[in-house]
């Protein structure tokens, strides 16, 4: 393994000052709940994108998307470029429904378009995986990849230092700490990767068929046959869709830059931004993992990969640069889950009951619940380490939870006939069918991959709620419909549509050059 030298250090003592300068500046506004929670809705394009980013290519990512590839191929890549997708989607169709109500939290949509039930359904599911798997999940990525460097340090106490700080600077500055951080962190984070990158594609001289030449057949194959044990292309076109829809548009850890945003124009551009860059995991973090096969045969398993590259091929002084790219990652990734997480409880829980709590006792009350919550997320953290593999970890259960919750929000933006109590049976159903359908593939009962069970769920809560509104014979109020009504909402302009447009050829032209 390689060792850290002077500059190392150097750049790592230089990106956390940095970060520490940023959050005592942000800090110093003594933020209000608004500030707080949603960086007083004045977020520009650039630092909404950018914040999407880099919220979302965590250390999970950089773990999980090379261990993948090092085990399956870059199959797994199909999960970013059709985030890419699902972001540009959101930006002319759902964004613009969000703002339009100025809602704190996504949640708040649901009372709006049904009622209180549905609110605290989804807040309730939220707040839940935001600890279980972002937070905890990049709390245990970086402590993995620290422990490389540092074999000295031990799995929960590297965790609880990593929550500490995360948890404190989310604390004390908000939203507005976060994005600002993440804005820099991205920097870094694509920065580090594009290093890593090159140095593993030099170690076959900067030739793709010698890369292809040294990993097994299909290894650099986007899309997979229909019983491919990894990602088929069946799940790739009706699950993906369905995992993305919810992490990118419903999940608060991540909407809440969109809902931060000064203007819809600004949150599409920043969504469209987000997008783009969301096109370069494939060549910065999944073809090194797959790459790595060929260089590291005798790995005991994929999570892995990432720190062994950077240990063994890292020249000396650019390690330190990639380890702060790690360290960028964990804190953009714990820093997003434990404000939302903390937004989510305050405004749909504590407030309701208290109305009469002022902006600043709020604020208070949400330091405090970010302090709570980050002492849950490092506790669990350590038990990840029970499961086979971090990506898989993270994406079965994302597949069998939010499948019935994408449902209802779909139905409740675009038929204007389903009420509040359907809607709630709905959820309720695909639940239970998801949850059932977990333990009967836990039990070998039945054998269909996680990403095609996820459009099977969709589907199947579609239909559970055509029936449940067809026995109920109760109609939602207008005012509910005239609040929540995609058709009403206002449009991004022309110059964003054709944007989109162009990004999404450029995508499909990704697929196509790796089908």
């Amino acid at each position: 393994m390689g060792t850290l030298h002077a500059f190392d250090y150097a750049v790592l003592a230089l990106y956390v000052l940095v970060l520490l300068a940023i959050c005592w500046r942000v800090s110093r506004r003594s933020p209000d709940a608004d500030e707080l929670f949603l960086a007083g809705r004045t977020l520009g394009a650039g630092v909404v994108g950018l914040s999407l980013f880099a919220s979302n290519i965590s250390s999970t990512t950089l773990i999980g998307l090379p261990g993948a590839a090092w085990s399956s191929g870059i199959a797994v890549a199909n999960y970013e470029w059709m985030a890419a997708l699902v972001l540009l989607f959101s930006a002319l169709f759902v964004v613009p429904v969000l703002l339009g109500n100025r809602v704190t939290t996504v949640p708040e949509l649901l009372e709006r378009r049904f009622d209180a039930r549905l609110r605290k359904y989804l807040s309730a599911v939220s707040v839940f995986l935001s600890i279980v798997l972002d937070t905890a999940g990049s709390l245990f990525a970086g402590a993995l990849v620290l422990q490389v460097f540092f074999p000295a340090l031990s799995l929960a106490p590297t965790i609880a230092v990593l929550a500490l700080f995360a948890g404190l600077y989310t604390a004390a500055g908000g939203l507005r700490a976060v994005v600002y951080t993440d804005a820099l962190q991205s920097v870094v984070l694509l920065v580090g990767s594009a290093v890593l990158a090159t140095v593993v594609f030099a170690q076959f001289d900067y030739s793709w068929a010698a890369v292809v030449a040294s990993v097994p057949d299909g290894h650099m194959s986007l899309i997979r046959p229909l019983d491919d044990p990894e990602l088929p292309w069946l799940g790739t076109l009706i699950g993906l869709p369905v995992l993305g829809f919810y992490y990118w548009t419903m999940n608060q850890y991540v909407s809440q830059r969109l809902l931060g945003a000064r203007s819809v124009e600004a949150a599409g551009r920043g969504a469209l931004l987000a997008a783009a860059l969301k096109l370069l995991p494939l060549f910065l973090m999944v073809l090194p993992g797959a790459m790595a096969v060929a260089l590291l045969p005798d790995l005991q398993r994929g999570d892995e990969v990432f720190p062994r590259l950077v240990g063994e091929y890292a020249p000396v002084g650019l390690a330190g640069l990639i380890l702060a790219g790690l360290l960028a990652a964990i804190m953009s990734s714990v820093d997003s889950a434990l404000n939302s997480a903390s937004t989510l409880i305050t405004v749909d829980f504590i407030q309701p009951r208290r109305p009469r709590l002022d902006a600043r006792a709020l604020a208070r009350m949400g330091r405090i619940i970010t302090l709570v919550l980050m002492v849950l997320a490092a506790m669990w953290a350590p038990m990840i380490d029970r499961f086979p593999g971090l990506f898989a970890y993270l994406q079965q259960t994302f597949a069998y939870v939010t499948p019935p919750l994408v449902a209802v929000f779909l139905l409740g933006l675009w038929w204007k006939r389903l009420a509040a109590t359907a809607a709630l049976r709905a959820l309720v159903t695909g639940h239970a069918v998801s949850v059932a359908w977990f333990v009967s593939d836990q039990l070998g009962w039945v054998s269909l991959h996680f990403t095609v069970v996820a459009g099977v769920l969709l589907a199947l809560t579609a239909v559970a709620a055509i029936a449940w509104q067809a026995v109920s014979r109760t109609s939602p109020r207008s005012d509910q419909l005239g609040a929540v009504d995609a058709t009403r909402a206002p449009q991004p302009s022309r110059r964003l549509q054709w944007a989109c447009a162009a990004l999404v050829a450029v995508t499909l032209a990704l697929v196509v050059a790796f089908w």
